[in-house]
């Protein structure tokens, strides 16, 4: 009950403008253009057989794999990063600068490189997620206070004791905090992929509507691309309140 009433608010502003694009898309009446939630609706229950079977699964593999991926490079960069300052002057400029590529440019090459495979929109997806799980995660090993390290040190403690014990419950918030920004953006990065070069998946089915002027049909795998990306993301929020207990605490 307490639940439903702190989100009460974001499912009236959510309905308030659902109302309002609705009332708009009638007023335009093209739907080629700008289509209603209704009709998008539709169009997601009339495609649901090869959006749920086929596509979903698609860009949900190259989400995982990505994701997985992403999560494990990112972890040992931020580790290097924060157990030696030579690896953090040599990789912090590499890892910001890799930002700095656009992606929708190199895409198209990573197409090119590894055909319409699973591979190409994997490393969209790994160019666009690593970052912040890198750099999140290196804040909060940074974080961790120095006189509780310090005071471990004089009961004898190893650098590996004062990793496990002190830097690994700091860094904990900030990485969910990092893996609830990455799992959107591992959604896009799937989806820009598929975009510019795929045979299956959401973002396919969506480029494939765009050549036919249907609307609906754009827009219906962007909702459910969201719908999914939302979901998974308030597992992760459920995982981490139940994992990071103290989280707020003072």
């Amino acid at each position: 009950m307490k639940a439903n009433r702190n989100n009460l608010p974001a499912m009236l502003l959510i309905l308030a403008l659902l109302m309002l694009w609705q009332l708009g898309a009638m007023q335009i009446n093209a739907a080629y253009i700008l289509p209603s939630p209704i009709q998008i609706l539709y169009k997601l229950w009339e495609q649901r057989i090869p959006l749920l079977t086929v596509h979903l699964p698609a860009t949900m593999l190259v989400c995982a794999v990505g994701m997985a991926i992403s999560l494990g490079l990112g972890l040992v960069l931020a580790a290097a990063m924060d157990g030696s300052p030579l690896c953090r002057k040599a990789l912090y400029p590499v890892v910001v600068a890799s930002q700095t590529i656009p992606t929708t440019a190199i895409a198209p090459l990573f197409v090119l490189w590894f055909g319409y495979g699973i591979w190409s929109k994997v490393l969209v997806t790994i160019l666009i997620t690593f970052f912040p799980i890198a750099i999140t995660v290196y804040d909060g090993l940074q974080s961790a206070h120095v006189e509780m390290s310090e005071l471990l040190l004089t009961y004898g403690a190893t650098k590996r004791d004062i990793f496990l014990k002190i830097k690994v419950p700091c860094a904990l918030p900030y990485f969910f905090s990092a893996l609830k920004m990455a799992i959107p953006m591992s959604v896009i990065g799937a989806a820009i992929g598929e975009w510019l070069g795929a045979q299956s998946g959401l973002g396919y089915f969506s480029r494939r509507m765009m050549t036919q002027l249907d609307g609906a049909g754009v827009f219906a795998p962007v909702v459910l691309m969201s719908v999914v990306a939302m979901l998974a993301v308030g597992l992760v929020g459920l995982i981490e309140r139940r994992v990071v207990k103290w989280r707020g605490e003072s």
